[in-house]
C-alpha cells in the first residue's frame, strides 16, 4: 500500500466564519417567486408510454429517452426518433449518455430487474455491446443498484448486489475497438447478405472493491498500540465498531420488524473517478483518463482511494488495497468532486464539511454549519461561479429544503451564507435543488406541489417561474424527469396531463405523457445570466506544474499560509480532549463510588 497522507481528524474541529440566518427570507422568497413573470414554454412533444428518465449528450445534439419498451434517442434540433431499441416487458428506469467519438455515443442503462447494459448509438441505429450483470445461474442472481459512465465512454462503475454481499466493479471500455467494429457494421449493412449477429469486443474489469473488512484476530485495544503500517487495520476497525455499537441501539429502540429490516438492509457505496492532478504529461489525452476512484460505503467514516491500474495477470483474483486513507471522526453523509477533481467535498454527520486538496494531499477547510440539527443530504461544486482561482464555492442542501452557499479556499477564512430557509409548508419542500451550469449563480428548483422556478441565489430572488400549460402538470414531482442540456440552453422535463382535463378530452392519446420544453436563451431577462462552462475538466486547471519541486514548494507555500488557521483547530481539538477526557473520568468516579 502506498504512503497515507496526512492522518488529520477532518470534521473534529469548528471551523470558519458563520453568518446568522436571515429570518425574513422565506417570506422575501415567496414575494418574488409571486412577482416573477413565467417563462413561456417553447414547445412540448409527445413522449412514450412510462418515460422513467431522460439525459442529453454532452454535444447537446442528442436527448435519451428511457421508457416501458426500451429506449430512444432523439435529435434535440428537430424532436424527431433518430433511433430506438425496443424489447417487450423491458422497463429502463436509469440513463446516461456520453459521446465516445464523433457522432458516436455510449449509453448506460439498468432496467427494473436490475440489469446493467451497454448501448452504442452510431450512423443513426442503436447497438447492444454488452450485459453488465449477466444471470448465468438463477440462485446467485446479481442485482446492479447504481451504473455511471465516465465521460468519454472508457469506463464505467457499477454497484453490484448478491445475496446480501454488494461490490463496486469499474469497467475498462475498449472504445477504440468497438468505434472500428461499429464502422465495420455500418458498412456492411449496406450489403444485401448482410445477416448481423454482430460479437461485439467484451468488456474488462479494470478493479473489484468490496467493503473494507477487519482481518481474523484483529483487536481494536486503542491508537497508541497501532503502527503506522496498520493505519487501514485500525480506521476500519473504528468504522466496524462505531456500525455495530449504532445497529445495537437501533435494535434496542425498535421493535423486532423494524430490527429485522434493520439487520437485513444493503450498504451501498459512493464512488468518484478521479483525474490526474499533477499535469506532469505533456499528452492532454492521458491527462483527461481517470488515474483512481474514491469510494465511501454507507455508515463508514473513511473516504478510500484505489488506482485504475489492472491487477497482474498471474493474480487475477487479488483484491486491491487503497492507496489514500482520508479519516474522518463523523459519519460521510454524501460527497462530491470538482469537475477538474483537484479537490473532494464531504458532508459529514453533525452539519460538518470536509474539503480535501488532492494535489497538495491535505485537508483545504472544514467547515462548520451554523445549525448542528442541519442534516445534509446533497453537497456539489459550483465551479463556474469561481471568481478567483484560489477560491473553492460548494452548495448545500439539506434535508430540511435549505441551501448554503459554502466559500472556501488556502489562507482565508471559511464564510458560509444560507440561501433559502426550509420552508414552513411541506407543498414548498424542495423535491429538486440544482445548479443550472450554464447560468451564473442559478438554482433550479422543483417544490414538491409542481411550481418550479429558477432563482438567483446571490441576490436571493426569483428570476422567472417555469409553469407548464394549463392542460399539463409536471410529472411526479417528488422525482421529476428532466434533463439539462448545456449546450443548447435548454430544459426537458416530462409533464403529465392533469386528470382534470384529462376526463374531457376526446382524444385518448391526449391521456399520455409529454415533453415540455424551455429554451432559457430566448429570453432577454436570462442572457444577462448565461455563461459558458469549459468543456473539459482539465480545462479548470488554471497552474501546469512541470516538476515535483514545484508541486513542493506550492505544498509548502499553501502549508504557511494556513498555519493561524491550523494553530486555532489545534487549541480547539485540544480542549475538546479535556473536555471528554474529564467527563469520562467523572464517569468513571462515579461507577467506582457505587
Amino acid at each position: 500500500m502506498a504512503t497515507l497522507p496526512q492522518l488529520a481528524w477532518p470534521g473534529s474541529v469548528p471551523g470558519g466564519i458563520v453568518f446568522n440566518e436571515d429570518t425574513e427570507m422565506e417570506a422575501v422568497c415567496k414575494a418574488e417567486t409571486s412577482r416573477a413573470e413565467a417563462l413561456e414554454l417553447s414547445k412540448a412533444t409527445q413522449l412514450p408510454e412510462s418515460t422513467n428518465c431522460l439525459t442529453c449528450s454532452e454535444d447537446g445534439r442528442y436527448l435519451g429517452l428511457g421508457h416501458s419498451q426500451g429506449l430512444s434517442v432523439w435529435c434535440t434540433s428537430s424532436l424527431t426518433c433518430a433511433a430506438d431499441w425496443l424489447e417487450d416487458r423491458l422497463e429502463i428506469t436509469s440513463l446516461q449518455m456520453t459521446s465516445m467519438a464523433e457522432s458516436s455515443y455510449l449509453l448506460g442503462t439498468i432496467d427494473d430487474m436490475g440489469v446493467a447494459r451497454v448501448f452504442a448509438y452510431h450512423c443513426d441505429t442503436i447497438h447492444l455491446l454488452s450485459v453488465v450483470n449477466i444471470m448465468e445461474d438463477i440462485n446467485k442472481r446479481s442485482i446492479c443498484l447504481a451504473f455511471e459512465l465516465f465521460h468519454g465512454g472508457q469506463y464505467a462503475a457499477a454497484t453490484i448486489s448478491c445475496n446480501g454481499a454488494v461490490w463496486l466493479e469499474v469497467h475498462h471500455f475498449p472504445s477504440e475497438t468497438w468505434l472500428k467494429e461499429l464502422e465495420m457494421v455500418a458498412s456492411q449493412t449496406q450489403e444485401p447478405n448482410f445477416l448481423g449477429g454482430v460479437k461485439w469486443s467484451p468488456l474488462s474489469v479494470a478493479t473489484k472493491i468490496k467493503p473494507p473488512q477487519i482481518p481474523a484476530g484483529t483487536a481494536l485495544e486503542g491508537p497508541h498500540t497501532v503502527q503506522v503500517a496498520d493505519f487501514l487495520t485500525y480506521f476500519s476497525a473504528l468504522d466496524v465498531d462505531t456500525r455495530s455499537r449504532q445497529e445495537k441501539e437501533q435494535s434496542f429502540n425498535t421493535n423486532a420488524e423494524k430490527r429485522k429490516q434493520t439487520n437485513g438492509s444493503t450498504r451501498c457505496c459512493t464512488q468518484h473517478f478521479l483525474l490526474p492532478c499533477a499535469q506532469f504529461s505533456s499528452d492532454r489525452s492521458q491527462r483527461e483518463l481517470p488515474v483512481a476512484v474514491c469510494v465511501w460505503w454507507t455508515g463508514d467514516h473513511n473516504l478510500l482511494q484505489y488506482s485504475l491500474q489492472k491487477a497482474p495477470k498471474n493474480k487475477p483474483d487479488v483484491e486491491p488495497m487503497p492507496d489514500v486513507l482520508w479519516p474522518n471522526a463523523k459519519k460521510i453523509l454524501c460527497s462530491a468532486v470538482s469537475r477538474c477533481t483537484r479537490y473532494i467535498a464531504l458532508g459529514l454527520d453533525s452539519a460538518l464539511v470536509s474539503v480535501w486538496d488532492r494535489q497538495s494531499g491535505s485537508q483545504l477547510s472544514v467547515v462548520s454549519m451554523s445549525t448542528p440539527d442541519c442534516a445534509i443530504s446533497r453537497i456539489q461544486f459550483a465551479d463556474h461561479w469561481h471568481v478567483s482561482t484560489d477560491e473553492v464555492h460548494l452548495l448545500l442542501v439539506c434535508k430540511s429544503g435549505a441551501i448554503h452557499r459554502v466559500t472556501t479556499g488556502r489562507g482565508r477564512p471559511c464564510c458560509t451564507m444560507p440561501l433559502t430557509e426550509s420552508p414552513k409548508d411541506n407543498g414548498d419542500l424542495p423535491t429538486t435543488s440544482t445548479s443550472v451550469p450554464f447560468l451564473q449563480s442559478t438554482f433550479l428548483v422543483v417544490q414538491r406541489n409542481g411550481k418550479m422556478f429558477l432563482q438567483d441565489v446571490i441576490n436571493k430572488t426569483t428570476v422567472r417561474c417555469l409553469i407548464p400549460p394549463k392542460s399539463h402538470l409536471i410529472a411526479t414531482p417528488c422525482n421529476p424527469v428532466y434533463a439539462l442540456n448545456t449546450k443548447r440552453q435548454t430544459l426537458f422535463i416530462r409533464g403529465d396531463q392533469d386528470s382534470s382535463c384529462r376526463a374531457s378530452s376526446k382524444d385518448d392519446k391526449d391521456g399520455q405523457s409529454h415533453l415540455l420544453i424551455f429554451r432559457f436563451g430566448e429570453c432577454d431577462i436570462l442572457k444577462q445570466f448565461i455563461v459558458s462552462p469549459p468543456d473539459s475538466p482539465q480545462q479548470e486547471e488554471t497552474q501546469s506544474f512541470v516538476s515535483l519541486e514545484e508541486t513542493c514548494n506550492l505544498y509548502l507555500q499553501q502549508r504557511a499560509l494556513s498555519v493561524d488557521e491550523r494553530n486555532k483547530a489545534l487549541a480547539q481539538t485540544w480542549k475538546q480532549l479535556q473536555e471528554t477526557a474529564a467527563m469520562a473520568q467523572q464517569r468513571h468516579s462515579r461507577a467506582a463510588a457505587k
